[in-house]
């Protein structure tokens, strides 16, 4: 039986990062990475929906998330290279990105949801993307089959493309770093009136904060053992997933509102302090040449 009696559907990106130091690949992307949580906290169903290329990068991908339990029934295939990024990590955990081949052959085709794979979005709960996803034309659609969106906003992301994407949105986020509290608030309080439900903004090393339209909630971190310590690598998208499997299962089962959003803020925080244990975004290395 499920822990979460949710279906959701990670759509967009699936990369591996190439950590260069120890010529070392993970599997990742912020769709993947989504999909893989979600299964690893328990819905009932967790699905990714994507383009893979056909190079040995690719075939990690694809096995690693049927290691995972993935499910994969509606993902493309098609001859060019993957995506991939490039990595190391710094002495305290925290990833640097060296670069990227702006997802491979993703990045020069698009997948289109047509009727059918329309059908397929409507079997789910919710269905996640995000800045790199390049799903951006698709939103309106699934919009339209009335499933809610939930978005991995980027630091670089424009006021411009705030204002393209989050009407779409019913669940918004994005990573502020350092900036001033009150800042990250003004932030917040304009995105929500753009049209999300809940927006969420992750501070690193000082936690998260997010907006109903009501109420501000402040969550801190939950610190790692320095001796625990493996790699911050995904350390966000384990906190927004832990969030959004929690919430919605609340959701369904008529108990949404501020004791939830508070409760789902401080799981999810002890969720990504797991994460931050774990080679690469959720293991299955493979040394490459």
């Amino acid at each position: 039986m499920a822990t979460y009696p949710i279906s959701v559907l990670g759509f967009g990106d699936n990369v591996v990062d190439k950590y260069e130091h120890i010529k070392t690949m993970y599997p990742g992307g912020n769709a993947v990475n989504f999909a893989v949580f979600a299964k690893k906290l328990g819905v009932e169903r967790s699905a990714y929906m994507g383009i893979f290329g056909s190079d040995a990068e690719a075939e990690h991908v694809i096995t690693s998330l049927e290691e995972e339990g993935v499910e994969l029934m509606r993902c493309q295939q098609v001859v060019g290279v993957n995506g991939a990024a490039r990595v190391t990590v710094d002495e305290t955990g925290d990833r640097i990105f060296l670069g990227s081949n702006e997802g491979g052959i993703r990045g020069d085709m698009r997948y289109v949801i047509d009727r059918f794979a329309a059908e397929y979005v409507r079997g789910f709960d919710l269905v996640h993307s995000g800045n790199y996803c390049f799903t951006e034309r698709e939103l309106p659609k699934i919009k339209e089959a009335g499933v809610p969106i939930s978005f991995d906003f980027s630091d670089d992301s424009t006021d411009e493309y705030f204002e393209q994407i989050a009407p779409f949105v019913t669940y918004s986020f994005m990573s502020m770093g350092d900036a001033p509290i009150e800042d990250i608030k003004a932030k917040l309080e304009w995105i929500k009136g753009l049209g999300p439900e809940i927006v969420c903004a992750s501070r690193g090393s000082k936690g998260s904060i997010a907006y109903d339209g009501e109420n501000f909630y402040e969550q801190g971190i939950k610190p790692v053992a320095p001796e625990d310590l493996k790699d911050a690598m995904a350390a966000g998208d384990s906190l927004l997933t832990a969030f959004l499997v929690t919430y919605l299962a609340k959701k369904k089962a008529g108990e949404a509102g501020p004791d939830a959003i508070r409760a789902c803020l401080d799981f999810a925080a002890g969720f990504a302090a797991d994460t931050c244990k774990i080679e690469g975004s959720w293991g299955h290395a493979k040394v490459y040449a």
